[in-house]
């Protein structure tokens, strides 16, 4: 069955198609949640409310991404509400999140060879909420600029505003003391 066959029968409230589609997606985007939020069991319920959301809007889903990308808008979506509504923390990034972005060096994402994925993540949790989003959504998930302006509903410029000066912060975080502690 093709993906577009699935969900125009998904769209039709065909309780078997909707299970295959929830099926191919939910580990992937229990993932991208769990990323986003300490508990296994919050990532779970935010999976679940992020399908049920996705089947009752499922008529506004126009194609003009693959199904997967727009699943994932609503799972991070949810998971910042769920966030925010709590006022928790980011949490704990497994080592494989981190990817190594091809940045100019004039870029200043460069950080001393002595720095530990532990440090980034712990720099990442000191961050202030506004620049941790940002962060997070920009390095780990790789969205874009307009597509966070999108995600936090604020602008582009705010949204660049925030990672320039997440960056600055996480950097000072990282950045070797000059009698050698860390922080």
């Amino acid at each position: 069955m093709f993906q577009v066959d699935i969900i125009e029968q998904c769209k039709q409230n065909n309780r078997k198609a909707q299970l295959q589609l929830y099926n191919q997606y939910c580990n992937g985007m229990y993932i991208v949640a769990h990323r986003f939020l300490k508990d296994a069991s919050d990532a779970e319920d935010v999976v679940q409310e992020a399908f049920i959301k996705a089947f009752t809007k499922l008529h506004q889903y126009k194609a003009e991404v693959t199904f997967g990308a727009w699943l994932k808008r609503i799972v991070v979506n949810k998971s910042i509400d769920f966030l925010k509504s709590k006022k928790q923390h980011l949490v704990e990034l497994d080592a494989v999140s981190l990817k190594v972005v091809d940045t100019p060096i004039e870029d200043k994402w460069l950080v001393d060879d002595a720095i530990t994925l532990e440090d980034v993540k712990q720099a990442i949790n000191k961050l202030p909420d506004k620049y941790q989003y940002v962060v997070m959504l920009y390095l780990i998930e790789g969205y874009d600029h307009q597509e966070i302006s999108e995600i936090l509903n604020i602008s582009e410029v705010a949204s660049r505003t925030q990672l320039s000066r997440g960056k600055v912060k996480l950097q000072e975080l990282l950045t070797l003391k000059s009698h050698g502690a860390r922080y």
